[in-house]
């Protein structure tokens, strides 16, 4: 379903209507929702569509994913999310995962920015030169 420029601006100002302080704000969101489907303006799927799509993208945004090939203890994942913590301005919500695939070392995954210090990662980048 092709969306029109004019349902997509709308989408994105209440969006932005509904995040304060560049924050999002749960309920604002739900509320913004609600109001939509009861009142069902025109295009209200696309609409409804556009801002899933961006409260998707700032959930990503906001989500640190530490993927490590052996179990981390909560000490060392707190100590991380502490610091890149420091680095992003919205609070972060950290989840883990252990990968054997990579070998040794630790990816570091933030919205769209990864840190990728795992042996997986070198023998890679040496295969590539």
């Amino acid at each position: 379903m092709k969306v029109s420029k004019e349902t997509r601006r709308a989408g994105r100002k209440l969006f932005r209507e509904c995040c304060p302080d560049g924050r999002m704000d749960d309920g604002k969101i739900r509320v913004a929702v609600s109001a939509i489907i009861a009142a069902k303006p025109r295009h209200y799927m696309g609409i409804l569509g556009i801002i899933e799509k961006l409260v998707r993208f700032e959930i990503q945004k906001r989500t640190l994913l530490i993927e490590s090939a052996v179990p981390m203890d909560s000490t060392q994942a707190a100590d991380i999310q502490s610091k890149l913590q420091k680095r992003f301005t919205s609070p972060l919500i950290s989840t883990q995962k252990q990968n054997s695939n990579l070998i040794g070392g630790l990816r570091i995954q933030v919205g769209s920015d990864v840190w990728d210090g795992s042996i997986a990662a070198r023998l890679g980048r040496l295969a590539h030169a």
